[in-house]
């Protein structure tokens, strides 16, 4: 009869046999085999969440702004360009939720802002309404990136904490 192993519970002849139990799919993802009771998740960057979610919505309201302006200027010769010009920025918006953990998604963030107050031009409630999403984007990278640093720390501190008391 083998012992333990510490902080498992589990024998080395049990872990050998974990996995293969006849409830699981056929087909796992690669950190779905990778897992093992125990095993703690990394921690979701706060600011990617905040960031990725203004970036959203600014996609939808860059795509309808492009629909409305065409509709506006419809008798106008380049008229097709608002909604090719703004469905793109709104694609670029939507791409760029999975560049927001590094600096260049933030400075692409950024520009997509300078776009949307700048499209006050052509329609002056944008003035207003890309004002808003930037103050809006600012607090998500600011409040964002310090709740991360804070969870970091906390991280840390637990980590300390269950290598002293033995978890």
């Amino acid at each position: 009869m083998s012992t333990p192993q510490p902080g498992t519970g589990r024998t080395p002849e049990e872990d050998e046999r974990f996995g293969d139990e006849s409830w699981r799919p056929e087909r796992e993802t690669r950190a779905q085999r990778a897992w093992r009771p125990g095993t703690r998740r990394r921690r979701r960057s706060v600011r990617a969440l905040f960031t990725s979610t203004v970036l959203m919505l600014e996609a939808v309201v860059i795509f309808f702004l492009g629909m409305m302006l065409f509709g506006m200027n419809r008798d106008q010769p380049g008229a097709v360009w608002f909604i090719a010009g703004y469905t793109l920025l709104a694609a670029v918006a939507v791409l760029t939720c999975a560049l927001v953990r590094r600096p260049v998604g933030i400075a692409i963030g950024w520009a997509i802002q300078a776009v949307l107050v700048l499209s006050g031009f052509w329609e002056y409630s944008m003035f207003v309404v890309g004002a808003l999403f930037a103050l809006t984007w600012a607090y998500a990278v600011i409040k964002g990136g310090s709740m991360d640093v804070e969870n970091a720390e906390r991280d840390r501190l637990q980590a300390e904490w269950e290598a002293e008391h033995g978890q």
